[in-house]
């Protein structure tokens, strides 16, 4: 991984309590992002990771990326397209396949991010461009981490 250090105990438990902080407002945050749309929470993150892939995806790639059981996934893409933001299409190469192909565009969300967006930019104006270069860093390397641990792919 690279430039690897012990982590004194006391840096640890307030980036812990950091970690824990936004990991609990960030649910909060999508649990009321998730009920302007009508949807669960789960549901509102699967269809965010079905809006970030590539084109229609398989409810299997939904499930590794999510980290839930393709049972699970079948009940969200039925909730997702009973909602009308996802339809099942037939894989256009192997007819076998069905896709879930998004119906609704990034932007007609943009409303329910705003204050997300505006407090990003509120914090991020407090540090300078070569801070922002380390922040990208941490995160980056916290995700690439945080993610590998969950093998969520």
């Amino acid at each position: 991984m690279g430039n690897e250090r012990d982590v004194p105990a006391d840096v640890l438990g307030r980036f812990a309590s950091y970690a824990r902080e936004n990991s609990t407002l960030t649910i909060l945050f999508h649990t009321r992002v998730a009920e302007a749309m009508g949807l669960s929470t789960t549901d509102e993150k699967c269809l965010d990771l079905a809006m970030r892939a590539d084109g229609p995806v398989t409810a299997g790639r939904i499930a590794e990326l999510s980290g839930l059981s393709t049972g699970a996934v079948t009940g969200v893409i039925d909730r997702l397209e009973r909602a009308g933001y996802v339809k099942r299409v037939r894989d256009p190469h192997d007819r076998r396949k069905v896709l879930v192909q998004v119906t609704v565009e990034d932007g007609r969300f943009a409303p329910l991010f705003q204050d997300a967006q505006e407090t990003l930019r509120e914090v991020l104006a407090r540090f300078t461009p070569e801070e922002w270069e380390v922040l990208e860093r941490y995160n980056k390397a916290l995700i690439e981490v945080f993610r590998e641990r969950m093998r969520v792919t």
